[in-house]
């Protein structure tokens, strides 16, 4: 009894200098650990007389609760003064001056392409796109433009080593829409196409909206109402005066440009759906009857209609930016102007 007397005075003297915790982890492997002086005492039980071991095993278990309740206190006391000792070395300084964060805008050609997909997605469209490089039959052959066509030269269009190209425009995902699906198609196509332009209205790469629909019975007036639905939801006006004039493209007939009303008068810009002026907005028309045999379709069954423009002059229109070049210029005092 006088060695448990003398073992918790040995630990209590150990436990007062302690002053981290490894110290602390070092007692416990000493007093408690399978070789410490517990268990050394424990050994003693079998050579006791029988009526002194309960006494002696209860001395050694009051003795282990006595370093095991310390130890834990302890440990606790350590632990709170190095959290607490942690945090006063990380505090932050508030007196700092704040960053200097500037609030993002939305790129104009980015929202252009967000509202053609909602708006045509309220008009029933589903919206599709495919490869930007492509063979010459999707981007020209099966659309019906011929082989003297000014198109297909080097000067307007660009050509890949081994026969194919980058897409003119984002018709060659109409050809292929159409072969992989059978009819009814009501598509449109958003996406980046390429063509050896440059200058103030023209890019090298731009981006073009297309839209199709193929089913029975499609007429010229159903495109008419298309197009008057979709440009007047897009410039945001309640009516917006459309005018078709007759056109000519080798993978519609009819063909017909499609103009918009507006007004000229003021150089600072264009004001959209008023005054005595016309601007020209993209070009349409009913589907030509070799596009439809060349994908499959039996023109005597189905019609349809086609458009496409150039999502830049969509945006160039409707938010007055005089020069398509700018959109590419990464100034990000262009973006805080036209951004929204």
């Amino acid at each position: 009894m006088a060695n448990l007397a003398t073992l918790k005075e040995s630990f209590s003297e150990k436990l007062e200098s302690a002053s981290n915790l490894k110290d602390l982890d070092a007692l416990k492997i000493e007093f408690l650990g399978k070789n410490g002086h517990i268990q050394e005492q424990m050994k003693k039980i079998s050579v006791l007389a029988p009526d002194e071991r309960k006494a002696f095993g209860a001395e050694i278990n009051e003795a282990k609760e006595f370093i095991s309740t310390a130890l834990e206190h302890k440990t606790r006391l350590l632990q709170t003064l190095v959290l607490q000792q942690k945090l006063d070395s990380e505090t932050i300084d508030i007196t700092l001056p704040p960053y200097n964060y500037q609030a993002g805008k939305i790129h104009p050609l980015s929202q252009s392409i967000l509202e053609l997909k909602d708006i045509f997605s309220r008009l029933g469209f589903l919206s599709v796109d495919g490869p930007e490089i492509d063979d010459d039959w999707h981007n020209f052959t099966a659309l019906n433009i011929p082989e003297h066509h000014p198109a297909r030269q080097n000067h307007d269009t660009f050509y890949i080593e081994g026969g194919n190209l980058l897409r003119t425009h984002t018709s060659n995902m109409q050809i292929r829409h159409m072969m992989a699906n059978k009819p009814p198609f009501r598509i449109i196509t958003l996406g980046k196409t390429y063509r050896a332009d440059d200058d103030a209205t023209h890019t090298p790469m731009f981006h073009q909206l297309e839209g199709l629909y193929i089913d029975k019975g499609i007429t010229m007036a159903h495109l008419k109402g298309c197009l008057e639905s979709f440009l007047s939801m897009f410039f945001g006006l309640k009516e917006l005066p459309v005018r078709f004039r007759p056109s000519f493209f080798p993978f519609t007939e009819p063909s017909a440009e499609v103009d918009i009303r507006c007004d000229r008068s003021s150089k600072a810009e264009i004001k959209i759906g008023e005054g005595n002026d016309w601007v020209e907005i993209l070009g349409s028309g009913m589907v030509h009857p070799n596009v439809l045999k060349n994908v499959g379709v039996d023109p005597e069954v189905y019609q349809g209609f086609a458009f496409g423009c150039g999502i830049e002059r969509l945006a160039m229109l409707k938010y007055n930016i005089p020069d398509l070049r700018t959109f590419y210029a990464g100034d990000i005092r262009w973006l805080k102007h036209y951004g929204i």
